[in-house]
């Protein structure tokens, strides 16, 4: 994880422990206070954050980093079993994606292998469909 991503991890943690320690927190009934125990990098772009909670209990929230865009920097929730099943499940069809994407890479390639020169092109969208 690269030093500034890691840097706004570290603070952005610190604003979901106050966050989730607020005692008007819809679902924190008891109050509890959330203190960040331990900050994990599981990529260049995703952290799981351990959090202690003055119950003695542990909360883990998965943050994922978004690099560019409206949306750019951290964002997170915390999992459930069923959000988990279905990370699970979505390994496979990402895989499934993947594996069919590989072979556009080389569609520019294909259309020019046969083709003069000056009838190759640089971009899939210069290819005509007739």
């Amino acid at each position: 994880m690269n030093k500034e991503v890691a840097k706004e991890l570290h603070k952005f943690s610190k604003v979901i422990a106050t966050r989730f320690s607020r005692p008007d927190r819809e679902g924190n009934g008891s109050k509890e206070i959330f203190k960040v125990e331990e900050v994990i990098p599981t990529s260049e772009h995703t952290a799981v954050i351990n959090f202690k909670k003055n119950s003695g209990k542990i909360g883990g929230a998965f943050c994922y980093y978004i690099a560019r865009g409206m949306s750019k920097g951290w964002k997170y929730f915390f999992p459930t079993d069923s959000h988990l099943n279905g990370f699970q499940a979505f390994i496979y069809y990402k895989l499934e994606a993947e594996r069919k994407n590989y072979d556009k890479n080389f569609i520019v390639d294909q259309y020019n292998r046969n083709r003069d020169s000056k009838d190759q092109i640089e971009y899939e969208y210069e290819i005509q469909n007739d």
